[in-house]
């Protein structure tokens, strides 16, 4: 009995941290040029975390080591317990990352369900020569890859346009598309890179709410670039600030908010002066 019970006690396995991803000392060099300087920076599962900074900030080079678009020249990307760091694009999906892009990159010849399915290609297990025998097992497969899709589009809102080529989609519609196809890599960590804009107030106010539904209907995590800061202070349980690929601020909204080097990094010093 007492050699049973320690080894269910050292079978037993160990509770995941409470973080999602953590990202130590990361740094990235194009040359002489430090885009990002040592940054700490952590997402807590199932929160919503903001990153803005003004332009030429570091905020997208930080997104694109993450999802792996680029190599981090130094540092350290843990994500859900795996190292990431020197991870290419595929393996950062297959380990749970969906992205969207600043600048809408939908396949706009192809319909609405096809470029939902495209995200979906990665969870296909079978082969060339399977497919062009289309065995019942690759029938089964399309058609639960199908269910998906239309189980993604419906979730967005958009069931009744899934038939429709991508580029005929109103704007709000196409950026809710971009989410679906990043959420059928069955993420973990959803990354929006500025998901508003281009849109009027009410497609920002509509969104802005969905963010928050998808994140508390499905228990994931999302980082979002953004510029518009009434929407990442109405969004974010927390922010950070990067400046020059510095990290300059970290905290709630109102804690970031009211941070001096965050006024003089969008204002310069003498806004900062005048709100002492």
């Amino acid at each position: 009995m007492i050699a049973t019970t320690g080894m269910s006690a050292a079978a037993s396995p160990q509770p995941p941290s409470d973080l999602l991803l953590e990202a130590t000392s990361v740094r990235k060099q194009f040359g002489g040029l430090v885009a990002v300087s040592d940054v700490d920076f952590n997402i807590p599962r199932g929160a919503i975390v903001g990153l803005i900074g003004p332009n030429g900030a570091g905020k997208t080079t930080f997104f694109n080591m993450i999802t792996g678009l680029y190599r981090a020249t130094s540092g350290k990307i843990v994500f859900n317990g795996q190292d990431i760091t020197q991870k290419k694009t595929h393996e950062v999906v297959r380990a749970g990352i969906g992205r969207t892009f600043q600048n809408i990159r939908l396949f706009g010849n192809m319909s609405a369900l096809d470029n939902v399915l495209v995200g979906l290609h990665h969870t296909l297990k079978g082969t060339w020569w399977q497919t062009i025998l289309n065995l019942p097992s690759i029938q089964r497969e399309e058609a639960r890859a199908l269910d998906r899709a239309r189980e993604l589009l419906d979730l967005m809102g958009l069931l009744r346009r899934e038939a429709d080529l991508a580029r005929n989609l109103p704007y709000g519609d196409q950026r809710r598309l971009e989410i679906a196809r990043a959420m059928a890599t069955d993420c973990k960590l959803l990354l929006l890179d500025e998901p508003t804009a281009g849109m009027n107030p009410e497609e920002t106010r509509q969104l802005t709410q969905f963010i928050h539904s998808l994140r508390d209907r499905l228990g994931i995590s999302v980082l979002l670039i953004e510029h518009d800061m009434r929407v990442v202070m109405a969004i974010s349980e927390r922010v950070t600030v990067l400046d020059h690929g510095e990290k300059i601020a970290e905290g709630t909204p109102d804690e970031v908010r009211g941070d001096v080097r965050v006024i003089e990094a969008y204002l310069g010093r003498g806004a900062a002066a005048q709100g002492k």
